[in-house]
């Protein structure tokens, strides 16, 4: 999808001088760079509207020309169409930017401290978030996706931070050292972050020998959000916690976004919910009232919005949330563009879950497709990345195999989802190793696989190696947990007979479901179903009946749960302070868990 038109300066006579001025490009091309950046760039921006990506390509090839089309801030929304224009065009611009820069440091490794502080400040620049924020975690090339080219820029500066003054020299490594963190968590580059992250503490020592602090929040946010990735829950948590407490006032508003969102997550994977709402619903305030309702931020808290309303079983919102952040990343980057794929992986996650009972997954399916289509045209066949999008695309099909009628369809489909799933399990495990959640959950998935297969012994085998994996990760009485045991009681009950072992399991999981979320928790249908037909089974009409009106009861909460009809509308327009917000939380830890019991 191309990058949405955004309005023209419509003033017409300045408009007209643009045109005159393109039209004439060939022979203005030298004079062009003369002129000042707003006017430069429109001049620029005119060649995306008529198409002229060759021209566009070769002016923002050229180190100088795009240092300076950079400090037109105010029009970055569009420098991100142009740039991504030029991208799926087949022009290089990230790699061809991020290599002249690269170069530039290494011819200028032996010059004077000022040189090598300018150099440093226009790779900051190169790497700059929009709103020339202070100490901004990632950068224009890490904002616009293209992380690898991003993490050359930083290392880049990195080594040039070998300044005269010892002490300058500290802040700038450390500068340098949370943008990297940011760009290599975005890559999946775990094992490189945790390197990162422990020379940045090295440089933070420094300062302190000289008596100097550097605020901490957003190394400790981007942490927070390495551990998180590798599923890391009780450091993560752990880690958000030492971030909070480095919040203060004067900190810009970018990095106390990105740090209420990376503490809300680790509190929902903590199923600390209250927690988890207050953090997010302050950031996705903060961002909207900071950034406007159309920025790239925004939709970043939106998408961790999202997350919560759906591990809080608030599915219809969650799908309406991710459909908005999409929406804005579209807007704002169009093409194919690594924000706007895992966008559409969150919304096919949502979806299918949303559409579960209806079975119907076509809008689910094609935005799994869509999110595997970018991701696969702009990063190798074996990135990380690609793990979760063929997961979530493998369920889809599972679900449309099962309810197809024709047999060498469903078989087609099965197998398809089948190499999907271990496509995925492989590259979990070659990241994060067996004893990991990410991996128990693909073995979960292939368990469901197999039952759908009718390889009930493997699908065994499959769930019971998912549940201890994740018994010994997150406990007993975890969500996770809960979900693989449901489904080992659902092969027993429909497929092996065992209807004892499938008991104990059906009402384990819903003693864990309701615990967790509540008596309206949309998981207990298919307990409650499978008890039914497991009584059934065994001729106990008595608990026939019983779970007959359980679930009838279960049907009328669910009518009442979740009344909301738009979640930002929920989400407080007079807000608490930062500062308060911060110190409830960091009160309400100090007092222990607060797990709500939802519905």
């Amino acid at each position: 999808m191309a990058a949405m038109e955004l309005e023209w300066i419509p003033e017409t006579l300045y408009n007209t001088a643009i045109s005159a001025v393109v039209d004439n490009y060939s022979r203005s091309r030298r004079d062009i760079r003369s002129l000042p950046e707003n006017i430069q760039f429109d001049v620029y921006y005119k060649l995306y509207q008529q198409g002229r990506l060759c021209q566009l390509g070769g002016e923002f090839c050229e180190l100088e020309v795009f240092a300076k089309v950079l400090r037109a801030s105010d029009k970055r929304h569009l420098l991100h169409h142009c740039f991504q224009a030029l991208m799926d065009h087949g022009v290089k611009v990230a790699s061809v930017l991020a290599n002249s820069f690269s170069r530039r440091c290494s011819y200028i490794s032996e010059s004077d401290a000022h040189v090598k502080e300018k150099a440093i400040q226009f790779g900051f620049v190169l790497g700059k978030s929009d709103g020339g924020l202070r100490f901004p975690a990632g950068g224009f090339l890490s904002d616009a996706g293209w992380y690898g080219d991003a993490e050359k820029v930083f290392l880049s500066c990195l080594q040039l931070c070998t300044l005269h003054s010892e002490i300058l020299h500290c802040f700038r490594a450390v500068e340098c050292c949370v943008r990297l963190l940011h760009v290599r968590n975005g890559n999946c580059k775990y094992h490189l972050g945790e390197e990162t992250f422990k020379l940045a503490q090295s440089y933070m020592e420094k300062l302190a020998k000289h008596g100097h602090q550097a605020n901490k929040a957003a190394l400790y946010g981007e942490l927070c959000a390495l551990l998180f990735a590798k599923s890391h829950y009780d450091e993560a948590y752990r880690w958000c916690i030492e971030a909070m407490k480095e919040i203060t006032p004067g900190l810009p508003v970018k990095v106390v976004v990105d740090v209420l969102r990376q503490a809300s997550k680790a509190c929902v994977v903590k199923r600390e919910f209250r927690k988890a709402e207050q953090l997010i619903k302050h950031a996705v305030f903060l961002a909207r009232e900071h950034f406007g309702h159309k920025h790239p931020k925004y939709s970043d808290t939106l998408l961790d919005y999202g997350f919560y309303l759906l591990n809080v079983d608030n599915i219809c919102q969650s799908v309406a949330i991710y459909q908005t952040a999409l929406d804005i990343r579209q807007s704002v980057f169009g093409g194919k563009n690594i924000h706007v794929a895992t966008a559409h992986e969150d919304l096919a996650y949502s979806s299918y879950v949303h559409q579960y009972s209806s079975g119907k997954f076509d809008n689910a399916l094609f935005h799994a497709e869509r999110a595997i289509d970018i991701i696969t045209h702009i990063l190798p066949e074996d990135h990380l990345l690609l793990a979760s999008s063929k997961r979530v695309k493998a369920l889809i099909l599972e679900e449309i195999a099962i309810d197809c009628h024709n047999k060498e369809t469903e078989e087609r489909l099965l197998q398809e989802a089948h190499d999907l799933h271990l496509s995925s399990l492989q590259l979990a495990k070659k990241a994060f190793g067996e004893f990991n959640v990410q991996t128990a959950k693909h073995y979960g998935n292939l368990g469901r696989l197999y039952q759908s297969m009718r390889k009930f012994k493997e699908a065994e085998e499959m769930h019971i190696k998912a549940i201890q994996i994740k018994e010994q990760l997150l406990g007993h009485e975890d969500y996770e947990v809960a979900l693989s045991v449901g489904h080992l009681a659902s092969l027993y009950n429909y497929d092996m007979n065992q209807y004892e072992d499938a008991e104990r399991l059906y009402l384990r999981s819903i003693a864990i479901g309701k615990k967790l979320f509540g008596e309206g928790y949309s998981g207990l249908e298919y307990d409650y179903r499978g008890l039914i037909k497991l009584y059934n089974s065994v001729g106990n009409y008595e608990k026939v009946f019983e779970y007959h009106n359980v679930l009838s009861n279960w049907n009328r909460l669910r009518d009442r749960q979740f009344a909301v009809a738009d979640a930002l509308e929920d989400v407080n327009t007079t807000p608490q302070k930062t500062q308060e917000v911060v110190q409830a939380f960091l009160l309400a830890q100090s007092l222990g868990p607060t797990r709500p019991c939802l519905g």
